[in-house]
């Protein structure tokens, strides 16, 4: 269950910040998630709770954005949108495919009071 390490490591990053800007409370955490980033949201917001609890997280609601997937075609030399990881090219039908986006979990933004 990799969505607890990232939790781990989303609040860490955050409580960094908070330390650093003297937050009082955090309200919202929006978290964009790739769509090939093999992350079950469900498991993710569960997560998120666990771990957020004792910290000045606690309560704050998670909204969860999705990236779009996307990948350099090297048939076709263009970057293309992508459903599913294993997709071939929509463009020529290439399955030389780079993903270019849609791999990661980045923390968006906060609110803070």
């Amino acid at each position: 269950m990799h969505e607890l390490s990232l939790c781990e490591s989303v609040i860490e990053t955050i409580m960094d910040n908070v330390r650093t800007h003297h937050f009082s409370q955090v309200r919202r955490v929006r978290l964009t998630v790739g769509r090939f980033a093999g992350v079950e949201t469900e498991a993710l917001r569960f997560s998120f709770d666990v771990v957020a609890r004792g910290t000045l997280v606690e309560g704050a609601e998670l909204e969860l954005l999705e990236e779009p997937g996307a990948a350099w075609c090297f048939d076709c030399s263009e970057t293309v949108p992508l459903m599913d990881r294993l997709d071939p090219c929509p463009r020529c039908g290439g399955t030389r495919l780079h993903p270019t986006a849609g791999t990661d979990v980045m923390i968006k933004d906060l609110e803070v009071i």
